[in-house]
C-alpha cells in the first residue's frame, strides 16, 4: 500500500490552472494485487499471483486513452499496486503512456526485483517519479510493518540509487500508533538521502490496515504541529496524506507567525489546498473499478465499459465529493472546507457516507451549529 505521491511522484507543485470538478492532478491506476510482500496495512491486501480478471494490457492501453480525453494539462499517471513491477507487461504499459504525453510516476515494493538497473531501466522509460514506503528508522521497526525481513535495507538502498539517478523520490511513511514515535527518527534518517519528499500517511482503517492503531485526533493535532515545524528547516517538501486538516494547521501557524496571505499562497502546503479524495484525485482498481480513491472503496463505475472522464465529472458520488457544501457535520460547516473538506476516505471508513465529518479532525468551526 502506497499513499498519494507528488508531482515528480505526481504532485500539484506545477502552476497550470486546473479545475478539479473536470480534471484530476492524478490517476492512480492498481496495475495488479500481486507482491511479493505482506504489509500489515496493506489496502490492496496484496496477494503473491496476479487476479485473473486483472486489466490486459489492450484494456490497459484503452485506460490510457480515456486518461488523454480529461484534455490538457493531463493527469498525471500513477502506478500503483500490489507491485506494479509483477507485471511483465509493464515497461510497454509505460512506453504508451509517454507516447501519449501522460507523465507517468510509480511506486513499486522493496523486493529483490527492485535492483539498480531496474530503477535505470525505468528512468530511461520516461518514468518522472518514485514513491517509496519507508515505515520505521531501523530495520525492526519498519519489517516488524512491512512483513519480510530484509525490506528496510532494500528500500535504503533503492532511495540511494534513486538519488545517484536523480530520479526524484518520495518517501511515504505509514502514521499510526505503532509508528508515531519514531518519526523523528525516520526523519533524522532521509536528511542524507535525497529525498524531494516526504509524504506521511494518516492511517485509514481498511483492507490489513484494520489490524493497526489510527492516532486520537489530538495525539494527531498534536503531530500535525510537529510536521509543520519540521517543514520550515526539512532539506525536502514535508506533507501529509489521507490529513488534510494538516492544511488548516498550517495555515493557523502560518498566521500566528504574521504571515500574510500572499505568503500562505506560496507556501508548499498551499499547492494541496482544494485537494481530496475524489476531487483533483481517482482511482482505478486493477479489474477496472472507478474509485474516488485507493483507501475510499467505493465503486462509481468500472472503465471496462464506463468513460472514466464521464464518471469523474457526472457520477452522483463523484459531483457530490466535488462540492464541499454538500459536506455534513463539523466539515460541511468549517471555514475551511474549501481548503481542507477533511479525508472523505476516513468519514466513509467511520460511517458508511463519503459526506461525514473527518473524525481525525479536532477543530471546531466558527459556523457550527449544535
Amino acid at each position: 500500500m502506497i499513499p498519494q505521491p507528488t508531482r515528480h511522484s505526481g504532485s500539484p507543485a506545477h502552476h497550470t490552472p486546473r479545475d478539479y470538478a473536470k480534471t484530476p492532478i492524478n490517476v492512480y491506476w492498481e496495475t495488479t494485487r500481486a507482491c511479493a510482500l505482506a504489509c500489515r496495512h496493506c489496502r490492496a491486501e496484496a496477494v503473491p499471483g496476479a487476479h485473473p480478471d486483472q486489466l490486459t494490457f489492450d484494456e490497459g492501453v484503452k485506460l490510457l486513452h480515456q486518461i488523454t480525453e480529461f484534455g490538457d494539462p493531463k493527469p498525471q499517471l500513477i502506478l500503483t499496486g500490489g507491485d506494479p513491477l509483477m507485471r511483465p507487461d509493464l515497461f510497454q504499459l509505460i512506453d504508451e503512456a509517454r507516447k501519449m504525453g501522460i507523465g507517468v510516476s510509480i511506486t513499486p515494493a522493496a523486493t529483490p526485483a527492485l535492483t539498480y538497473e531496474m530503477l535505470q531501466r525505468l528512468k530511461e522509460h520516461g518514468v518522472e517519479g518514485l514513491g517509496l514506503s519507508l515505515d520505521g528508522s531501523t530495520a525492526l521497526r519498519h519489517d516488524s510493518i512491512r512483513g519480510v525481513p530484509g525490506t528496510f535495507d532494500r528500500t535504503i538502498e533503492a532511495m540511494k540509487w534513486a538519488r545517484d539517478l536523480n530520479m526524484p523520490l518520495q518517501v511515504n511513511t505509514l502514521v499510526a500508533a505503532e509508528t508515531a514515535s519514531d518519526l523523528p527518527g525516520v526523519y533524522e534518517l532521509l536528511k542524507s538521502l535525497g529525498v524531494a519528499r516526504w509524504s506521511l500517511f494518516f492511517l485509514i482503517s481498511v483492507g490489513r490496515g484494520k489490524v493497526l492503531q489510527p492516532l486520537s485526533a489530538e495525539n494527531a493535532e498534536t503531530l500535525m504541529t510537529w510536521i509543520y515545524e519540521t517543514s520550515l528547516v526539512a532539506p525536502f517538501v514535508v506533507a501529509t496524506t489521507e490529513a488534510p486538516s494538516y492544511r488548516r494547521v498550517a495555515i493557523e501557524q502560518m498566521r500566528a507567525e504574521g504571515k500574510t496571505g500572499e505568503e500562505i499562497k506560496r507556501s508548499a502546503a498551499y499547492r494541496s489546498f482544494g485537494i481530496r479524495d475524489g476531487h483533483g484525485i481517482v482511482f482505478v482498481s486493477h479489474t477496472g473499478e472507478i474509485c474516488p480513491a485507493g483507501f475510499l472503496p467505493l465503486v462509481t463505475g468500472n472503465v471496462r465499459q464506463d468513460s472514466l472522464v464521464d464518471i469523474y465529472r457526472g457520477a452522483p458520488a463523484f459531483t457530490a465529493l466535488h462540492d464541499p457544501t454538500k459536506f455534513e457535520g463539523r466539515c460541511g460547516a468549517c471555514e475551511y472546507h474549501m481548503l481542507c473538506g477533511g479525508s472523505r476516505s476516513r468519514a466513509f471508513e467511520a460511517s458508511g457516507s463519503i459526506l461525514a465529518e473527518d473524525p481525525l479532525c479536532t477543530h471546531e468551526p466558527l459556523l457550527h451549529v449544535i
